[in-house]
């Protein structure tokens, strides 16, 4: 679990609620030691030294794709992303009726919708200005019939959520009766080819991102106003690291838990919507000032906030 509290220096108190992050700091001179095989197998290998980056304040998961997160103290990690029991991390999305996802690029208030959880983490509650609350068992959903859905071009597996949660989302997003649907991924690992393994279920790119606060402190220095962490969407929130740390970590190790970078995070208009009021800024801030100045040659225009990671190793 994640709430066990390990550094290099020995256990820290119990009672210290964050858990420290380390960067690698070896193997990467390796990489031309010549072969593919070779080079795959050094490119998994974690490193033996670490060194100190800094603290985890926040861990977000987020069950619903583009609605808002549930904020958590501890949590497992597995291949697919965080997870309590049947709380994990993008496994809902939805649909319209041919199963193409719905993100709130298209409809910024699907970042209103706020998801909870009961305390056994089996059944999910939904709410959202002005509609009732929704509720979803998610265990009885393993033996719903099995149907395809779309995300980023790729075909998955998923099981429709039923006409109660269809008429709820039609109606806060469509004000319609039907038009879109709640659909669940059942699987424990991912069935898309995009990173391979680290891909998860629902996810843009890879099953975690992991956000640095002062790099948005840097951000928030250019802008006139300011935003949050939690714009970006991050699963985890770290504190210590200087402004881009992050840039050049190859490793993060939080407790006994190691995941390798694997790209950064590229951002889109998604950046743009506040998740307080679920409306997107005119003038496409943040996104704006940071094509200005955090833009990559290697891909593109997108300009890149917060690193990708792949689980590599889950807690002992």
């Amino acid at each position: 679990m994640l709430s066990k509290l390990v550094a290099e220096f020995g256990e820290l108190s119990a009672s210290q609620k964050a858990l420290l992050v380390a960067a690698g700091v070896g193997g990467v001179a390796l990489l031309s030691a010549g072969g593919f095989l070779v080079k795959r197998h050094i490119d998994n290998t974690p490193p033996k030294q670490w060194r100190k980056a800094g603290e985890l304040t926040e861990l977000y998961i987020y069950p619903v794709k583009s609605c808002a997160p549930i904020v958590l103290q501890r949590a497992d990690c597995a291949d697919l992303g965080p997870q309590r029991n049947l709380l994990r991390d993008r496994t809902f999305m939805v649909t319209n009726a041919d199963g193409k996802f719905v993100t709130a690029r298209m409809k910024p208030k699907m970042v209103l919708v706020q998801p909870r959880f009961d305390e056994r983490f089996e059944t999910m509650y939904l709410t959202a200005p002005g509609m009732p609350e929704l509720r979803i068992e998610v265990g009885a959903l393993g033996a719903a019939d099995s149907t395809r859905s779309t995300v980023w071009g790729e075909t998955v597996p998923t099981v429709d959520c039923g006409s109660e949660a269809a008429r709820w989302f039609s109606r806060y997003l469509l004000d319609k009766e039907d038009g879109y649907r709640l659909r669940y991924y059942p699987l424990k690992y991912t069935s898309r080819r995009r990173h391979g393994g680290d891909t998860g279920s629902l996810q843009d790119e890879t099953s975690y991102m992991l956000f640095n606060e002062a790099s948005v402190t840097d951000l928030n220095r250019r802008l006139e106003n300011k935003v949050t962490a939690l714009q970006f969407r991050p699963n985890f929130v770290v504190r210590g690291p200087e402004p881009y740390g992050e840039d050049r970590w190859r490793w993060v190790r939080i407790g006994d838990a190691v995941f390798r970078y694997e790209m950064p995070c590229l951002r889109c208009i998604f950046t743009t919507i506040d998740p307080a009021s679920g409306v997107a800024h005119p003038d496409k801030e943040p996104l704006r000032t940071l094509k200005q100045y955090r833009q990559l040659p290697s891909y593109g225009e997108s300009p890149a906030f917060g690193i990708h990671l792949g689980l590599r190793r889950a807690e002992r």
